[in-house]
Protein backbone atom coordinates (compact mmCIF):
# COMPACT_ATOMS: atom_id res chain seq x y z
CA UNK A 1 0.00 0.00 0.00
CA UNK A 2 1.23 3.48 -0.82
CA UNK A 3 2.17 5.79 2.01
CA UNK A 4 -0.36 8.43 2.98
CA UNK A 5 -0.51 11.49 5.18
CA UNK A 6 -2.81 11.62 8.21
CA UNK A 7 -4.27 15.12 8.07
CA UNK A 8 -6.27 17.20 10.56
CA UNK A 9 -7.60 20.67 9.75
CA UNK A 10 -8.93 22.31 12.91
CA UNK A 11 -10.41 25.75 13.58
CA UNK A 12 -10.38 27.38 17.00
CA UNK A 13 -13.83 26.03 17.85
CA UNK A 14 -14.37 22.94 15.64
CA UNK A 15 -12.77 20.23 13.50
CA UNK A 16 -13.02 21.15 9.81
CA UNK A 17 -11.74 17.92 8.22
CA UNK A 18 -9.55 14.93 9.01
CA UNK A 19 -8.52 11.84 7.11
CA UNK A 20 -5.88 10.34 4.85
CA UNK A 21 -4.34 12.31 2.00
CA UNK A 22 -1.79 11.92 -0.77
CA UNK A 23 -0.75 15.59 -0.68
CA UNK A 24 -1.44 18.80 1.24
CA UNK A 25 -0.71 22.36 0.05
CA UNK A 26 -1.15 25.40 2.30
CA UNK A 27 -0.19 29.05 2.26
CA UNK A 28 2.30 29.95 5.00
CA UNK A 29 4.01 33.17 6.01
CA UNK A 30 7.02 32.01 3.94
CA UNK A 31 4.97 31.12 0.86
CA UNK A 32 3.05 28.09 -0.37
CA UNK A 33 4.16 24.76 1.12
CA UNK A 34 3.40 21.37 -0.43
CA UNK A 35 3.75 18.16 1.55
CA UNK A 36 3.93 14.56 0.32
CA UNK A 37 4.40 11.39 2.41
CA UNK A 38 7.96 11.21 3.78
CA UNK A 39 8.32 15.01 4.08
CA UNK A 40 10.81 16.30 6.63
CA UNK A 41 9.34 17.71 9.86
CA UNK A 42 8.33 21.36 9.58
CA UNK A 43 6.47 23.96 11.60
CA UNK A 44 5.22 27.09 9.83
CA UNK A 45 2.90 30.01 10.50
CA UNK A 46 -0.29 29.70 8.50
CA UNK A 47 -1.22 32.67 6.30
CA UNK A 48 -4.70 33.57 5.08
CA UNK A 49 -5.53 31.42 2.07
CA UNK A 50 -6.49 27.99 0.82
CA UNK A 51 -5.54 24.63 2.27
CA UNK A 52 -5.76 22.08 -0.55
CA UNK A 53 -5.91 18.39 0.31
CA UNK A 54 -5.61 15.73 -2.40
CA UNK A 55 -7.05 12.39 -1.32
CA UNK A 56 -5.40 9.07 -2.30
CA UNK A 57 -8.06 8.54 -5.00
CA UNK A 58 -7.40 11.97 -6.54
CA UNK A 59 -10.42 13.82 -5.12
CA UNK A 60 -9.63 17.31 -3.80
CA UNK A 61 -10.88 19.08 -0.69
CA UNK A 62 -10.33 22.81 -0.18
CA UNK A 63 -10.66 24.86 2.98
CA UNK A 64 -10.16 28.57 3.56
CA UNK A 65 -8.00 29.15 6.61
CA UNK A 66 -6.57 32.13 8.45
CA UNK A 67 -4.00 32.42 11.22
CA UNK A 68 -2.50 29.57 13.20
CA UNK A 69 0.15 27.02 12.29
CA UNK A 70 0.99 24.18 9.90
CA UNK A 71 2.87 21.21 11.35
CA UNK A 72 4.35 18.12 9.69
CA UNK A 73 5.93 15.22 11.62
CA UNK A 74 6.14 11.52 10.68
CA UNK A 75 3.47 11.77 7.93
CA UNK A 76 1.08 13.55 10.31
CA UNK A 77 -0.06 16.97 9.10
CA UNK A 78 -1.82 19.21 11.60
CA UNK A 79 -3.29 22.53 10.58
CA UNK A 80 -4.65 24.63 13.43
CA UNK A 81 -6.27 27.89 12.31
CA UNK A 82 -8.01 30.66 14.17
CA UNK A 83 -10.67 30.47 11.44
CA UNK A 84 -11.26 27.73 8.85
CA UNK A 85 -14.12 26.39 6.77
CA UNK A 86 -14.56 24.01 3.85
CA UNK A 87 -15.14 25.66 0.49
Amino acid sequence: MAKVLNVSVVAADHRVWSGEAAMVVAKTAEGELGVLPGHQPVLALLAKGEVRVTLPGGERITANAEGGYFSVAADIVTIVASQAELV
